[in-house]
């Protein structure tokens, strides 16, 4: 099989999996700025198709959002497929270097804190669930 077609069916699947769950994807600066500076909070979730930490960043993110309470937006970038959205959605990010994947949380337009990398990977999808429902219980309104 052919490497890009091959990675192009994994980017692919990557992007359905969190699309199907309800994430609005962005895929240009334009949409990162509209997104990202409404009111209420947003949920981003930075994808990847990195292996092991991407493989469990996606399903924890799926499941993460039946909750009780949940962010007002739920959008999403692909770090290293759309390369100016997802580095316009990390000038949002001030005081947290790129990781990916990973899950940022703004407020009213304004970062509240940070699910990176280094918290994702090693860590089984129920944990990193369980984290994002944390930062959720903390920062979100009751459905």
């Amino acid at each position: 099989m052919d490497f890009n077609l091959f990675m192009n069916d994994i980017v692919d699947a990557a992007r359905k999996d969190i699309t199907e769950a309800g994430y609005e994807e962005l895929k240009t600066p334009d949409e990162v700025d509209a997104a990202l500076t409404r009111e209420g909070t947003t949920l981003v979730m930075i994808n990847s198709t990195c292996g092991c930490a991407g493989g469990v960043a996606r399903p924890a993110a799926a499941n993460a959002i039946h909750y009780d309470k949940r962010p007002d937006h739920l959008v999403t970038v692909f770090a290293g497929q759309d390369r100016e959205a997802t580095e316009k959605a990390r000038t949002y990010f001030e005081g947290y270097p790129p990781s990916s994947p990973s899950f940022a949380f703004l407020k009213d337009g304004k970062i509240v804190t940070m699910l990176e990398r280094h918290e994702i990977e090693g860590h089984s999808a129920m944990e990193v669930m369980g984290k994002l429902q944390e930062v959720f219980e903390k920062h979100c309104e009751e459905l």
